[in-house]
């Protein structure tokens, strides 16, 4: 290779090195995006009803900012008492599990099920994490600098990006050749309704199973109710690992009572699951977003390894972002119009004698 091809390979390879190591603001900025594409709509409706944008953008910051501060306010001190709790009763409802193991290990002839000392160790090992979990709460969030400075960047990118969106998206564009930008534009067009349409069915979703949950538990007495209906909500953000893991909670506390009731969880948290497959999803997401289930699987999986927290509960948004542009600049732009160069005669007559042979 000449020099000026081995000086483009170095500058791509330490691009590519310098985009890894700030891969975390680059998410930051790509969830900043996200919600200021989302409150956009919510100011241009209101612009729609006759407000100016400067004060259509000040009425929107200030629902977000009101609605946070009520999370805050009324929510958490609520959800932290009863995590409290949680962290209180848990470990009596694993030492219930543990003395039914060892009973039902006394019943089974030849030990099949093991010695249990596996069983055990986990066990212990929850305990001391669960009993610790509130003062590690509250400590991650006293201390936690990164955390602070993260949703700085986080809220102010937000607020910028939300001033003036037409700015930004119009430097992104000049990033692509000249030929390219309104090609480029529309697609930003279609990842936005997608962005929109995304959020509005998983929020729809999320409130759905919270209530759908809570009201089973209560129907169930299952203790604190309303933490693991919390649970299931949020946890309905990550879809397919996340509903499977809320089902665990509510059935380690009904061990408390009784193992029918531990049970009765696990039939609530499966029809539920059947809900919200067969009847909430296709309903709410059939006109929302086009995801296959297996793809979503696998993007859960691949970002949350690759970039942690963040990956995970940004693993779908960025999924509908990649499948946007690479159907339409991989497949729509480059595979679809590629034909096979036409042939030379000597060619077309080489193919019919091989045939003919």
């Amino acid at each position: 290779m000449r020099l000026g091809q081995w000086i483009s390979l170095l500058a791509l390879a330490i691009s590519v090195y310098i985009l890894w190591q700030i891969r975390q603001v680059l998410l930051l900025v790509f969830a900043a995006v996200v919600l200021a594409t989302i409150l956009n709509r919510v100011v241009q409706s209101l612009q729609q009803r006759g407000a100016k944008r400067g004060i259509a953008i000040g009425v929107t910051i200030l629902f977000l900012l009101t609605s946070v501060f009520s999370i805050f306010a009324v929510i958490l001190p609520r959800l932290f008492q009863q995590v409290e709790q949680f962290s209180d009763v848990l470990p009596i409802a694993l030492e219930q599990l543990q003395a039914r193991y060892e009973w039902l290990q006394s019943q089974i002839p030849g030990n099949i099920l093991g010695d249990g000392q596996l069983l055990e160790f986990t066990i212990r090992d929850l305990q001391s994490q669960i009993t610790s979990l509130p003062r590690n709460i509250f400590s991650f969030l006293r201390g936690s600098i990164n955390v602070v400075l993260n949703l700085l960047l986080f809220l102010a990118a937000t607020i910028m990006l939300l001033v003036n969106p037409l700015q930004y998206r119009r430097v992104f564009i000049l990033g692509f050749p000249s030929f390219y930008r309104r090609r480029a534009d529309a697609i930003l067009d279609e990842c936005e309704v997608s962005l929109v349409r995304w959020i509005r069915g998983t929020l729809i979703s999320m409130a759905a199973i919270a209530i759908v949950s809570y009201i089973g538990l209560l129907i169930l007495n299952v203790p604190l109710p309303l933490v693991n209906a919390l649970l299931a909500g949020v946890l309905e953000f990550i879809p397919n690992i996340g509903p499977t893991l809320s089902v665990f909670p509510p059935a380690l506390l009904a061990l408390l009572d009784t193992p029918w009731k531990a049970l009765a969880v696990l039939i609530l948290y499966v029809l539920i699951q059947q809900f919200e497959s067969l009847v909430l999803v296709p309903f709410v997401m059939k006109r929302e977003v086009s995801l296959l289930p297996l793809f979503t699987v696998l993007a859960v999986v691949v970002f949350s390894i690759f970039f942690g927290f963040l990956g995970l509960f940004l693993a779908i948004p960025l999924l509908i972002i990649l499948q946007i542009w690479l159907k339409e600049v991989l497949i729509k732009d480059i595979l679809n119009p590629w034909h096979k160069p036409s042939l030379t005669n000597q060619e077309r007559v080489e193919s019919l004698l091989d045939d003919q042979s």
